[in-house]
């Protein structure tokens, strides 16, 4: 059995399973990115629930794996060499997980590369511009008597929706025919954008039809089902 001691998050957040991964995380856009994958890939896990109510994120045990103080972080007991391998960064993990399994990332350059750059657009693109038209629909930036930034936000997420969309167009997945990372990482932000942020009529959601077929699909899958889900409240 894998001695996980040395890791302060665990004593925190004791492994029962200290073989398996240790997911920290919240099921928010970006950390059920990694609970699904997990879910989909069939490696066996462990989540442990990081409550922001409490500030978990800021202690010094989740700072240990998660420097930055974001959700999602992992440990793998079992990483490169057999050893332990602490990473943040969601989309970090999920190429980590995608070569550990041999699976959701194609292995041949250059579908890897277009799959990598469909990852790059999700997280430099689709997930600040969303959580941006979030922060200005719903929470405190709704209150700002100046709405030229909502106005900037909603109108990136147009412009980003419209690039998916056309892209999307002849094809099953991000990738074609092949489901993969890009698409684990970007449907929970369009899932959210429309559901929680409740910004589907502010950026006429309607007028993205391939997205929302794509959507549609990738939240019937199981995996999906179950990862929105993890980990789960006490």
């Amino acid at each position: 059995m894998t001695d996980l001691s040395a890791f302060a998050v665990t004593q925190k957040w004791p492994a029962q399973f200290p073989d398996w991964i240790q997911l920290y995380s919240l099921p928010t856009p970006n950390g059920v990115k990694v609970s699904i994958m997990l879910e989909e890939i069939g490696l066996p896990y462990e989540a442990h629930r990081v409550s922001f109510e409490t500030q978990d994120q800021m202690t010094p045990a989740f700072l240990s794996v998660s420097p930055n103080n974001k959700i999602p972080a992992i440990l793998d007991p079992h990483g490169p060499g057999d050893q332990p391998l602490a990473l943040f960064e969601s989309g970090a993990i999920l190429i980590y997980l995608a070569d550990k399994s041999g699976q959701l990332l194609a292995q041949e350059s250059a579908a890897r590369y277009e799959t990598i750059q469909w990852l790059m657009f999700q997280m430099g693109g689709i997930g600040p511009m969303f959580g941006q038209v979030g922060f200005f629909n719903k929470f405190a930036g709704r209150e700002y008597e100046d709405k030229r930034p909502l106005e900037r936000y909603v109108n990136e997420a147009k412009r980003l929706l419209g690039v998916l969309d056309k892209h999307l167009q002849g094809r099953e997945w991000i990738m074609g025919e092949r489901y993969t990372i890009a698409d684990i990482a970007t449907f929970p932000w369009i899932r959210n954008l429309i559901g929680f942020y409740e910004a589907g009529e502010l950026v006429g959601i309607d007028n993205f039809p391939e997205v929302q077929r794509v959507l549609a699909k990738f939240v019937a899958r199981p995996a999906v089902i179950r990862g929105l889900e993890i980990p789960k409240a006490s």
